[in-house]
């Protein structure tokens, strides 16, 4: 009896210092997408926004006029849907954003500096449009 109520609180305890990932799978924004590398993970570009941008779902993230924004991915246009791309803010005055990963619309920056091309098509998944 001792040992079912011990191995209940350490599964207790367990759950509480490892809580399981939650979140949610988003509608996919495209089914390609254009990256420096394989694997995706090298920035392509730096952009500075040219207005201000509210994000309408977890999927995007959030942009101010004049902030500038590592280029990770680019998503391929399909159909009327837009054209987005995948980033995140740069700069101390944005610290509670920055390292936060998100799309914005393409249309509302310009590309500053291009560390390297986007010439790998790459299919995306289900994981490209998680939402915590």
């Amino acid at each position: 009896m001792t040992l079912t109520i011990d191995l209940v609180i350490l599964f207790l305890c367990l759950g509480v210092v490892y809580p399981g990932v939650t979140g949610i799978f988003m509608d996919k924004l495209a089914s390609k997408k254009l990256c420096a590398d394989e694997e995706c993970v090298y920035t392509i570009s730096l952009a500075r926004a040219e207005d201000d941008y509210n994000a309408p779902d977890c999927r995007f993230i959030n942009i101010k006029k004049g902030q500038l924004i590592y280029v990770y991915s680019k998503l391929v246009k399909e159909r009327e849907a837009g054209e987005f791309w995948a980033g995140s803010v740069y700069g101390e005055q944005y610290e509670d954003q920055m390292g936060t990963v998100g799309y914005f619309p393409s249309s509302l920056v310009s590309e500053q500096y291009v560390y390297q091309e986007a010439n790998k098509t790459i299919p995306t998944t289900a994981i490209d449009f998680f939402c915590e």
